[in-house]
């Protein structure tokens, strides 16, 4: 059984992931399929040093995982219902009403 500990620091991590928008576009690409790093770094237009550093955090958050194929190193989400996971939250976020802001939006460059 999960604590209430546990369950904040998992959380935390998800939150963590999705903070950036290029690690966003990495999980929602894995969702579709696996991938190599060069090839990630290639559709996502970004250099293989900084999708390196992105893929660690991933990895680091549990997100992520990688799977030795011969010479080469694939990357796939961790577990199959992440990318359910991410389809309802991007669902839920398409559904706020697109007019509502944070009260701190102008100031922290939020929301």
């Amino acid at each position: 059984m999960l604590t209430v500990a546990s369950d904040v620091e998992v959380l935390a991590r998800f939150g963590r992931a999705l903070a950036d928008p290029i690690r966003c576009r990495i999980l929602l690409a894995l969702r579709e399929a696996p991938a190599y790093p060069a090839d990630l770094a290639d559709a996502l237009d970004v250099s293989r040093t900084r999708l390196s550093n992105h893929l660690a955090c991933l990895r680091d958050c549990g997100l992520v995982v990688t799977v030795p194929d011969g010479r080469r190193t694939r990357y796939e989400l961790a577990d199959e219902r992440l990318g359910h996971a991410l389809d309802d939250l991007r669902n839920v976020v398409v559904a706020v009403e697109g007019d509502r802001t944070c009260a701190e939006a102008a100031e922290k460059g939020c929301c």
